[in-house]
């Protein structure tokens, strides 16, 4: 698991049936307070959008939030938001 912020969408006119109607968002990573690379993440059942902070599941397990659960072809799928973060110093 992992976390990040939404930062962007990306518009696929050609992609797996399986993913019709399933929103893909960009999504900077954060590793230890900073920000890493950026990663496309499906977000199917969350709705979040651009500025959001999110956690991400990743692996086979990312098809998990969708339904009926099969298959699809998605490396990272987004499972919740973070509403605040406690860091101690």
């Amino acid at each position: 698991m992992y976390t990040g912020i939404v930062v962007g969408s990306v518009v696929s006119t050609i992609k797996d049936n399986s993913l019709n109607g399933i929103k893909l968002l960009v999504v900077q990573k954060i590793e230890n307070g900073k920000k890493a690379g950026l990663i496309v993440s499906a977000d199917g059942t969350r709705q979040a959008g651009r500025g959001d902070y999110v956690y991400l599941i990743g692996s086979k397990e990312a098809c998990l939030p969708f339904p009926e659960c099969r298959l699809i072809p998605v490396d990272s799928s987004i499972v919740g938001f973070i509403d605040k973060v406690n860091e101690e110093s």
